[in-house]
């Protein structure tokens, strides 16, 4: 490692949290020159990289910023670098630095890009700056809740690789996901909520604490179902309830369990083929007292992607066709290509076009890869 890379480390854990961008301007202009730094930071709908603090948004497909965002690697054009900032798969943004006279810095370039990834999300918790910088406009406060509750939006590791969206991104309700992996496992929740605003959100948390509560304890994953859905009906007996589809994954075997309480949809991408997963319906979460839940196994094959599909993807109507049974496949199948994250990116820009607008239900995407036992 390059003695500017070792400093910009140092700068980024000693920085104010409030003046990381600042503190590496600094570096960059006394040790390359470089005096025009930008972080771009990838709003909530993935459709905008938004300046920290100074220029225009940038949205156009074919701009660097993006180029270099999709394919996580450095663009360098006219003298100026894109670099990705992202950690453990969570693409946070884009590091824009000029001018860069030697192609040869973007090297360590990209490892200072790394670098920041990693001091953003250990100040994020502690300062509004970034979260308020990565917005196109306002969230409801039923929205801000929901992304509060999210682990990431995208994780990868040599033998899977994960992503998750929420629309309408600025005033989702009650659709959620959730996720963990402790390198032999992984697990998923996909959350299609019920009720509207804060009430939604409140449900959803709850759900998600209690979940994670459950998993936590290192219980299987039928238990985990019975104790969100004891803590759900335990405080609303049965006025309110959601519908969950729950994952665990053995990294190892690629055996795959599932619990569906009344659940998102679970489909499989197998060699360019779409299959939606019969799972046994049972009742959504805090609908009835003392419901017990049963758990299937499914054997995934290396290279398979699974997507957990809320109702507000499938039920989308434009033109009066409902997207699940006219645009789905097709779009799902498009994905092949594509990783996780810019599955589900497209898969819901797909969606929006084709209800010309944002959407009036909730929807959420979940997209898994498992690549096969890993040594």
């Amino acid at each position: 490692m390059s003695e500017p890379v070792e400093q910009a480390r140092t700068v980024l854990t000693t920085a104010p949290a409030d003046l990381l961008l600042s503190r590496i301007r600094a570096l960059l202009d006394q040790e390359y020159g470089i005096a025009d730094v930008e972080l771009l930071q990838v709003d909530y709908r993935l459709a905008a990289l938004l300046p920290l603090t100074s220029g225009e948004a940038v949205s156009e497909p074919g701009h660097p910023a993006w180029r270099c965002f999709d394919h996580q690697s450095p663009v360098y054009v006219d003298s100026a670098a894109y670099l990705p900032v992202s950690m453990r798969g969570e693409r946070r943004g884009v590091l824009r630095v000029h001018p860069v006279t030697d192609e040869g810095l973007l090297a360590d370039l990209a490892e200072i890009g790394t670098a920041l990834a990693h001091e953003l999300t250990a100040v994020d918790p502690g300062t509004d700056v970034y979260r308020t910088a990565r917005r196109a406009r306002r969230l409801t406060l039923a929205a801000e809740m929901q992304w509060e509750l999210l682990p990431g939006r995208s994780r990868i590791r040599p033998s899977f690789s994960l992503a998750g969206q929420l629309e309408p991104a600025y005033a989702v309700r009650g659709d959620s996901f959730d996720w963990s992996d402790d390198g032999d496992r992984v697990w998923t929740a996909t959350i299609n909520g019920m009720g509207a605003g804060v009430a939604a959100s409140m449900l959803t948390t709850l759900a998600t604490c209690a979940l994670r509560n459950a998993r936590r304890a290192g219980i299987s994953l039928a238990d985990q179902a019975a104790l969100a859905d004891q803590a759900i009906y335990a405080l609303h007996r049965g006025e309110q309830y959601l519908a969950t589809l729950l994952l665990e994954v053995d990294l190892h075997s690629g055996l795959l369990t599932a619990v569906d309480a009344g659940s998102p949809r679970l489909v499989l991408l197998r060699d360019g083929e779409v299959s939606v997963q019969p799972l046994e319906a049972q009742f959504p979460l805090g609908m009835f007292e003392g419901s017990h839940y049963r758990e299937q196994h499914i054997q995934l094959q290396p290279a398979d992607r699974l997507f957990m599909i809320s109702d507000g993807v499938l039920d989308a109507t434009g033109q009066d066709v409902r997207y699940g049974e006219s645009a789905l496949d097709r779009m799902l199948r498009r994905t092949a290509p594509m990783s996780p994250l810019d599955a589900v990116r497209s898969l819901l820009g797909d969606l929006r076009a084709f209800v010309a607008g944002d959407l009036t239900d909730d929807a959420v995407v979940v997209c898994l890869d498992w690549y096969g036992p890993q040594p």
